[in-house]
């Protein structure tokens, strides 16, 4: 199975009508993806796509069923667009938008939890790649043509280097159940304990490679929970080895600000809570095909 999104699932996309919209939700047909429609507010009743478009989510989910979204509006109406989406009662909404201030996405974290937890949508993002599910569907802008269908999850916080890991597991013939790329910012929708837990409860996931970022707290936690909660191996690898203290580089979460945010103190805590860490960016493949190969049979708790 996938976690989160299949080929059965209804998509829209808000902001469908504008041209990353419209790229994207071309990329995404193409692939196979159930996109049902879209929202662009002021031309509800058009086609476009061969596809209706919707002034509001609202609309949108009472006459298509849409269960999940893709958020390709700019950062200043980001926050107010999923909002939108979790009242409409969408469960999944995938947020590319970069530039979204962190105090709107405290705002926006504040606003998912008034809803009770079976009602609650998940968010992916934002600043991220999106999630795929090899040979089913896509909700994101990564190239599908680098998927291969298999039996590892992917995790991470870097789209390109989610984009690297699978294209070097396809060259070794490994393959993948879902990637999801969380995003880089500090504050998220979900994080790499929120996915892991999917994983560990999927059963054709495997083994699953997490790629982290220097800057916060998450690697050392999604750590932690691998240590005590997860009976598949996971894979870790931490980029940003060389970067300096106190400079931002690349997302907006990677800074180095505290003990613990390097990449080398982040993948020492991998590698004590029971993680296989990947040495470096060309190696994640490698590390990944290594590990299944001695996989134990039956599965005993990683570092344990």
């Amino acid at each position: 199975m996938s976690i989160l999104l299949d080929e059965r699932t209804p998509v829209i996309v808000q902001g469908f009508t504008g041209d990353k919209g419209t790229f994207h939700a071309n990329e995404m047909i193409a692939y196979g993806t159930n996109v049902v429609g879209g929202v662009t507010p002021g031309k509800g009743g058009a086609t476009h796509l061969e596809r209706p478009v919707f002034n509001t989510v609202k609309e949108a989910v009472a006459a298509t069923e849409a269960a999940a979204s893709l958020v390709l509006v700019p950062a200043p109406f980001c926050t107010d667009a999923v909002m939108e989406a979790a009242d409409a009662g969408i469960r999944l909404v995938v947020t590319i938008t970069d530039g979204v201030p962190a105090q709107d996405m405290m705002r926006v974290k504040r606003y998912l939890w008034r809803y009770a937890k079976e009602r609650r949508t998940r968010l992916i993002g934002p600043n991220c790649a999106g999630v795929i599910s090899p040979g089913k569907a896509m909700l994101g802008i990564m190239p599908g043509h680098i998927y291969v269908r298999g039996n590892v999850g992917v995790v991470t916080r870097s789209g390109t280097l989610g984009y690297e890991a699978a294209s070097q597991m396809q060259a070794l013939g490994v393959g993948i159940t879902t990637s999801v790329g969380i995003g880089g910012d500090p504050i998220n929708g979900s994080s790499f304990v929120d996915i892991l837990a999917l994983f560990e409860a999927d059963p054709e996931t495997d083994a699953v490679m997490l790629i982290g970022e220097i800057g916060g707290p998450q690697e050392a936690d999604a750590a932690l929970f691998v240590r005590d909660h997860m009976t598949k191996p996971v894979i870790g690898y931490v980029a940003g080895l060389t970067a300096p203290r106190g400079r931002r580089m690349g997302h907006a979460g990677a800074i180095i600000s505290a003990f613990g945010d390097t990449a080398a103190e982040k993948a020492e805590i991998m590698r004590s809570a029971g993680l296989v860490v990947a040495p470096s960016p060309a190696e994640l493949g490698s590390t990944v095909a290594e590990a299944l190969a001695r996989r134990p049979s039956p599965r005993v708790m990683v570092g344990r």
